[in-house]
């Protein structure tokens, strides 16, 4: 097992470097696809467009919006807004796991019904070994 945990070892480290290599040469290309189909910073939405040889281009533009939860609270209390949050906002409530495990099971047992637990792909970091001049 030692040497195919090796040969594993250094076909993931290869594969990472290729990845990063084929992501940064994506992200060049859909630049200058930017470029050529002027397409304006920060414009939501969609754009179409079909070059001579028939390939068809689709490009969402997409804002990223994060929402200080509180600050909107309260400035939607000031304002006499709150009723409305529900309908403009999306409530999540994400588990802090390590004070959920370390509550007392007389406290998260009752919470369990309202969790799913689903297993997560695993994540890897492999080191490459440095190589001897």
């Amino acid at each position: 097992m030692s040497r195919e945990l090796d040969d594993l070892s250094a076909q993931w480290c290869d594969a990472k470097a290729d990845e990063a290599i084929a992501v940064a040469r994506r992200r060049t290309i859909e630049d200058r696809l930017v470029e050529l189909l002027a397409l304006e910073e920060g414009k939501e939405g969609t754009t179409n467009a079909k070059t001579e040889t028939g390939y068809a281009i689709k490009v969402v533009g997409r804002m990223n919006r994060k929402v200080d939860a509180e600050r909107l609270q309260e400035l939607a209390a000031e304002h006499g807004l709150s009723e409305h949050l529900g309908s403009l906002f999306r409530w999540s409530a994400d588990i802090n796991a390590s004070a959920w495990k370390a509550a007392a099971p007389t406290i998260t047992a009752p919470l369990l019904g309202a969790i799913t637990t689903t297993p997560g792909r695993p994540s890897f970091s492999i080191t490459a070994p440095l190589k001897k001049d």
